[in-house]
């Protein structure tokens, strides 16, 4: 599955360390694998990525650097997938649901995940035990605010960006 992705920065993932301590039991995301996920685009070999490339890049078109901004901490009680809780930085940006209304205009939306179900967020741990996600939820933490300026194409089946896009696209 490929999808775009807002690069992060090393307070946030720092912040997603320090937090995921308080949650042992749980799965916690390791360094280099937190993520924000803008729009899951699809999948599938060489020649569908270039295809799914061209497609965003071309939605894309006329998107400015725009302000994100971590809030707190927040949790799925459920997850749509995968093991649960899901403790999460909660993400403030109307320009980033901007960004991903307009490319799901271009691309489904993941049932349950996008479209009007979409929460912008970093996934601090998963699983685990339920009393401690939900002390760590509400937890006081520092705004981490940043300006984004490039957007990366990721391959989740192998954990790595393959391209970026500078932004204004």
């Amino acid at each position: 599955m490929y999808s775009l992705n807002v690069p992060l920065p090393a307070a946030v993932t720092s912040l997603s360390g320090r937090l995921a301590r308080d949650l042992p039991l749980a799965q916690a995301r390791r360094r280099g694998e937190h993520t924000l996920v803008a729009k899951r685009l699809g999948g599938g070999d060489h020649a569908a990525y270039a295809n799914i490339e061209a497609r965003a890049r071309d939605a894309l078109r006329g998107t400015a650097p725009f302000s994100v901004r971590v809030t707190g901490v927040e949790q799925f009680a459920v997850a749509e997938t995968g093991s649960s809780p899901v403790v999460y930085l909660a993400v403030e940006s109307p320009e980033l649901v901007a960004l991903h209304e307009r490319l799901c205009e271009a691309f489904d939306a993941a049932e349950g995940l996008e479209g009007d179900e979409y929460v912008p967020h970093v996934t601090v741990a998963r699983g685990g035990d339920a009393a401690a996600a939900e002390r760590l939820v509400g937890r006081e933490v520092e705004p981490v605010e940043w300006t984004v300026e490039e957007l990366e194409f990721y391959d989740a089946e192998r954990g790595q960006w393959v391209s970026r896009v500078a932004l204004p696209a």
